[in-house]
């Protein structure tokens, strides 16, 4: 500690250390997963030397040690997991092996920053077996799509229908109420004149001379049928009551007369 002076051919500088943070590519290595299969496993570890002193004397070479506890730990980590849960789970080992490492570590002045691993690689059998299965997994997802694809278009056509067959029957329950209203309306207006018609003439009755204009009215249609019925046929018609007839006609002139005088 200090200030230290190197005496030049008789001290010399026993290690150089870079203070900065160092990458450092771990070889790649064979690891057994807990079902049993074998990985093609490599990585890259980043550290930083914290204490010179302790990286110089504390290991006789601390890039070897660090370099062999990440293999042996990350075996450790794999061997503990099924193969499925290795691809799924990276981040997690790295995490395991980051902190193995760097508990280990402080011993030989060194912080080991994190640990990244670059290929997971398993037999090529397995990978066969792997894209077959995602090949058949997508095709199972397509099908699957294409049903539901299906499903919903025959929904879809079926609330159309539906939904058409209920807008035309809306319209023609709407149609045959709006006749109804119609000839509800027609036949209320017919009787209202009617009635209007009935009062009319009702009051012109009870009015004087009322009765004999009736008399009058009622004979001339009664001779102008017998008319009608004597130029479109050739039977005879004879009334049953002549005396009705003649009673008839012997009022609408005496009407007639009186209404001339």
């Amino acid at each position: 500690p200090g200030l230290n002076f190197v005496i030049p051919f008789v001290d010399r500088v026993a290690y150089r250390h870079d203070l900065r943070e160092i990458p450092f590519d771990v070889p790649s290595q064979i690891c057994i997963t807990k079902d049993n299969t074998q990985l093609q496993v490599d990585g890259i570890l980043y550290f930083q030397v914290t204490d010179p002193r302790l990286a110089s004397y504390g290991s006789s070479n601390f890039m070897i040690a660090i370099t062999q506890l990440a293999q042996t730990t990350l075996r450790s980590v794999i061997g503990k997991m099924e193969l499925d849960r290795t691809f799924e789970e990276r981040d997690h080992i790295n995490g395991l092996v980051v902190a193995a490492l760097d508990q280990a570590a402080a011993n030989w002045g060194v912080k080991v920053l994190r640990y990244e691993i670059k290929d997971l690689t398993p037999p090529k059998e397995i990978l066969h077996a792997m894209q077959a299965q995602i090949t058949a997994e997508r095709e199972k997802r397509a099908v699957i799509a294409t049903s539901e694809g299906r499903q919903q278009e025959q929904i879809n056509l079926a609330a159309g229908a539906r939904a058409a067959a209920i807008a035309q029957s809306e319209g023609v329950k709407q149609a045959e109420i709006n006749t109804a209203q119609g000839q509800a309306a027609a036949i209320l207006s017919i009787a209202e004149a009617n009635a209007k018609a009935i009062k009319q003439v009702a009051e012109a009755i009870n009015s004087p001379g009322g009765i004999n204009a009736v008399n009058l009215k009622v004979a001339e249609q009664y001779v102008a049928a017998f008319s009608n019925l004597a130029k479109t046929s050739n039977t005879l018609i004879v009334p049953s009551n002549l005396s009705d007839l003649a009673g008839l006609v012997s009022t609408a002139t005496t009407v007639f007369k009186a209404q001339e005088r």
